[in-house]
């Protein structure tokens, strides 16, 4: 019969894994990454002069940067580690942005969650690649008029048991290697109205804050709970780990700092105040500055009052809502610049004031076509670079939502040599 046991792995492929680790290890060591530390660290403590970090996204490119020919482990849980190992690795090896190595290997607490009480079926298209490309949600809430009775508040368990097996076996078995550690985040989940879209339609949420706005009131206050208190929950049971080093709150936007924690905080005893979080609202690009700031901003502001810093965006553009809402965010620290967002006005809002310009440059440009125009794309860079520095903004780049390299894992190299080259023009080349 054939072992249930998630960690009772062929010697083959624990041989093929302690190879990766090691790779990683050395890695980790290498002088550039304390370099690459000190760049997140100096540009998220707001240190003038800090120079910008420069970081590619690859998960959404995986068909390109993570092909299954690079894979040799059949087990689930040794692909997913092969597959962590492999990231980190081949991050420095093909893209070497600014990327750190991870010196220890991460894993997370055993967590059962249930969101909403009620099972909400998804549909997925894919490709002509087989690769998935946008989803459906049979949201239960149809009307909001009628209520939603049928969503229930959150519930969650800690399997402790079960996350010191694991913890037990990567030690065991990597320990010699890679020092293991246990990584959380704040728990809950604080992009609400991204939640929301789970539950009901977009058109539903527009019409409802026309129809009915004491319902969609009450649906965000229900999802601000379900957040506020799967957050409260893990800072009760000690499960909170701080975040302020080689960890990411939105996308690849690491969290190096010597800001947080404010006071030493020690295992079991870190509090939401000592951490980073992040928050978005996507889903509200049509709804105007008014109604975010009436429907969606007071919940946002409880939840950011829990935190140490937030960061703030996804793909959306920030400026719409900057002077009304997000400019009164409690303990803002970042604030993500999409291609939609109006860069110069952003750059004016948040000179001087510490908070992180967090530049997302236009994808189609490494994306779309074959060949990467080299020029539109240093003058992508450039102009960020331009309408910030001489505001004393810290700032860095961070490419996202580029969902093919076209087979040519060299664009997204030379995408990096670029960036690198134009900042380099402004600020020097990184002393390593």
């Amino acid at each position: 019969m054939k072992s249930t046991n998630p960690y009772a792995l062929p010697r083959n492929e624990i041989e093929r894994l302690r190879s990766l680790a090691r790779r990683q290890a050395e890695l980790a060591a290498l002088p550039v990454m304390q370099a690459r530390r000190q760049l997140w660290t100096d540009m998220n403590d707001a240190k003038p002069g800090a120079r910008p970090p420069f970081a590619i996204e690859s998960w959404t490119f995986d068909r390109d940067f993570m092909p299954s020919s690079l894979f040799q482990c059949q087990t689930p849980y040794a692909r997913g580690l092969e597959n962590t190992f492999l990231r980190h690795i081949r991050h420095h090896e093909i893209l070497n942005d600014d990327h750190v190595c991870p010196a220890t290997l991460d894993m997370g607490w055993h967590v059962r969650y249930d969101e909403f009480g009620i099972q909400i079926k998804t549909e997925y298209e894919k490709d002509a690649e087989g690769q998935v490309l946008g989803y459906h949600f049979d949201c239960p809430v149809k009307d909001l008029r009628d209520g939603f009775d049928m969503i229930r508040p959150s519930t969650y368990s800690l399997d402790r048991e079960g996350t010191m097996a694991e913890k037990a076996f990567l030690e065991e078995t990597f320990g010699d290697i890679l020092p293991v550690a246990i990584r959380s985040g704040t728990f809950g989940q604080n992009n609400l109205t991204q939640r929301l879209m789970r539950i009901m339609s977009m058109e539903t949420f527009f019409l409802g804050m026309a129809d009915c706005p004491e319902k969609v009131h009450g649906i965000m206050t229900l999802l601000k709970d379900n957040a506020k208190g799967m957050a409260l929950w893990g800072e009760r049971e000690g499960l909170l780990t701080l975040n302020n080093g080689n960890e990411c709150t939105c996308g690849t936007c690491f969290n190096f700092t010597t800001l947080l924690p404010r006071k030493p905080a020690a295992p079991g005893s870190v509090k939401l105040k000592d951490m980073w979080a992040g928050m978005d609202s996507q889903e509200t690009v049509g709804v105007s500055p008014a109604q975010f700031h009436e429907f969606c901003f007071p919940y946002y502001k409880e939840l950011a009052e829990l935190f140490g810093f937030v960061y703030w965006g996804c793909c959306e553009p920030a400026d719409p809502i900057w002077e009304t809402s997000l400019s009164r965010l409690p303990n803002l620290k970042a604030v993500s610049i999409s291609k939609w967002a109006r860069q110069e006005y952003m750059a004016e809002m948040l000179a001087g004031k510490g908070i992180v310009f967090s530049r997302k440059p236009d994808p189609n440009l490494l994306g779309v076509d074959v060949q990467l125009n080299e020029a539109a794309w240093a003058e992508e860079i450039r102009r960020t670079l331009d309408l910030t520095v001489k505001r004393n903004v810290p700032l860095s780049f961070v490419v996202r939502d580029v969902y093919t390299m076209h087979g040519n894992l060299e664009k997204a190299r030379r995408a990096v040599e670029i960036g690198r080259r134009e900042i380099d023009r402004v600020f020097g080349p990184l002393r390593v």
